[in-house]
């Protein structure tokens, strides 16, 4: 299966700190199902990197827009 990976870069505010636990659970979801195999955040440069295995781009979509 091939490899995506995605750079998102984020704002760090009270309404994004809210979704942050549900966000965890998901890509916590993601990582037991073999779907995502590297995910690292930086909260210094509000970036995160997730590494995920999709059989092509429109599933990654799929998957980053939830």
């Amino acid at each position: 299966m091939p490899k995506y990976q995605a750079t998102i870069h984020f704002e760090m505010s009270e309404a994004f700190m809210t979704l942050v636990p549900p966000h965890r659970t998901y890509i916590n979801y993601l990582i037991n199902k073999g779907i995502v195999d590297h995910y690292a955040v930086s909260l210094e440069t509000n970036r995160a990197w997730i590494t995920l295995n999709a059989d092509d781009k429109g599933e990654v979509e799929k998957l980053l827009k939830k």
